[in-house]
């Protein structure tokens, strides 16, 4: 995202609590042939345009959500539930209506049924009034508006004019066609809203070359500048005018898994856009979000930390100097601090572990800078290495407190902290700072200089001194 400033962001929508009850079942019922689940614990979290909005607070965003509940218990979890996430709670509290909630029965793993509790009768004229007033106190200084509209009831024509002609409106709907005159810069219709909008009854077998064979007649019918069609599992399709389709790439998860992860998309999505990023990169952005949490049981959110990993993920931990170069300027751009170590690495132990865990916590970035075979033979002698340098690379890579992993064939790596220029040069063993000939050249680029722990008896020569007295 290109820009250090907390962003200010704003949802207006349909929000509801998504209750998780989980227990086991091990008869069934006397009454019907049904499983008797023990319930064991019900966990609750806020959905629709609620969980878009934590997911907006966890991401970096400061977040306003403006709303309706009920009068109800529902409504009091779900705004108590927000408050502890970092939310901004303007939701109008309408007497005698419910609260979306929707509830998912997990038995022992599997999710067996869902029952949905909610309302969509018309707003009354008081409350439509009321939330209208909270729009207009919010969206005024928001660097982006998201919409959610799921057919709740929150996104009234008023409602809509209201948010028609903002430099940044993001919407999330089931129903596209009706936010049409708002000149949306963005809408994201699932591929089903997309076939009714084109008349194409039940689209195609192969889903993305049919979007991409009617991107323009897309952009046409909803009015936006940018649209991204979601397709589930397959990714997404992202179209802009005078721009070829660009699609993203979902990694395969269960269906059940992906409660949620359409508003954690939107979320990042809207987010990455309002700090400056390309469409495509928000596009990536939102894919890499919602491929975390697809991993998660329950609805879940995508943190700031949790999304930049993935995305580097995404980018590929084994990098070249020069391309390394170039990212970790992006890094920086965004006010990230990018600590550096390096080393042999031939036999990875409980040492190199523990040291590279505690560089991963002293900074954003962690870059592992690995001597090729030719050096790493210099400097250690006859028989080393034991592992190639491929080899060493991949399994540092594997680490999770590890983000990049390149090469150096010198016997420094002087050459690469020129390049480089981190904010923090560390080492792991029993000497000092002043003892490492890099000190001084870190300094002089102004960067820190430290020595982390060390623990005895943990070398890789001392490991492979006692695997060759081996009988």
């Amino acid at each position: 995202m290109g820009t250090d400033e907390v962003i200010n962001a704003v949802v207006v929508g349909d929000v509801m609590l998504d209750s998780w009850l989980h227990g086991s079942a091990k008869r069934l019922a006397q009454e019907a042939p049904v499983p008797v689940m023990n319930l064991e614990a019900t966990e609750d979290a806020p959905g629709g345009a609620a969980n878009t909005a934590a997911n907006l607070v966890a991401l970096g965003a400061r977040v306003r959500l403006v709303g309706v509940v009920g009068d109800d218990d529902c409504g009091d979890a779900l705004v108590q539930a927000l408050r502890l996430m970092g939310v901004g709670v303007d939701l109008v509290t309408v007497p005698g209506r419910r609260t979306a909630h929707k509830r998912r029965l997990v038995t022992s793993g599997q999710l067996t049924a869902r029952y949905d509790e909610e309302d969509v009768a018309p707003l009354p004229e008081q409350a439509e009034r009321e939330l209208l007033e909270r729009v207009s106190a919010v969206v005024a200084g928001a660097d982006v508006v998201v919409a959610c509209d799921y057919g709740g009831g929150v996104c009234t024509p008023a409602v809509r004019r209201a948010l028609s002609g903002l430099p940044l409106l993001v919407v999330d709907a089931h129903g596209v066609a009706p936010w049409r005159e708002c000149a949306p810069a963005a809408v994201l219709p699932n591929y089903a809203e997309v076939v009714r909008l084109l008349g194409g009854g039940d689209g195609a077998a192969d889903r993305p070359a049919y979007l991409m064979a009617h991107s323009a007649r897309v952009l046409e019918l909803t009015g936006a500048r940018m649209v991204v069609t979601t397709l589930d599992g397959e990714g997404t399709l992202l179209h802009r005018s005078g721009h070829p389709p660009y699609r993203t790439y979902a990694q395969p998860a269960p269906q059940h898994m992906a409660t949620g992860a359409g508003d954690t998309y939107t979320a990042a999505f809207a987010l990455w856009l309002a700090g400056g990023a390309a469409p495509e990169e928000a596009a990536e952005a939102g894919q890499a979000a919602a491929g975390v949490v697809v991993r998660r049981p329950g609805t879940a959110v995508c943190t700031r930390y949790d999304l930049l990993r993935a995305l580097r993920r995404q980018e590929g931990t084994v990098q070249t100097p020069e391309r390394l170069a170039q990212l970790l300027d992006e890094h920086r751009r965004r006010g990230e601090r990018v600590v550096f170590t390096n080393g042999c690495f031939d036999v990875l132990h409980r040492g190199h572990v523990t040291y590279l865990e505690q560089a991963g916590q002293l900074g954003d970035v962690l870059v592992v800078a690995v001597n090729s075979d030719a050096s790493v033979a210099r400097l250690k002698g006859p028989g080393r290495p034991v592992n190639s340098c491929e080899d060493r690379m991949s399994v540092l890579a594997a680490l999770n407190d590890v983000d990049y992993v390149t090469e150096f064939d010198e016997d420094t790596p002087e050459r690469l902290l020129r390049m480089i220029r981190p904010e923090l040069y560390v080492k792991g063993g029993d000497y000092t700072a002043e003892m490492l000939p890099e000190a001084p050249l870190v300094r002089s680029l102004g960067g820190e200089v430290r020595v982390l722990g060390y623990l005895p008896d943990r070398s890789t020569t001392a490991i492979i001194g006692r695997m060759r007295s081996l009988p």
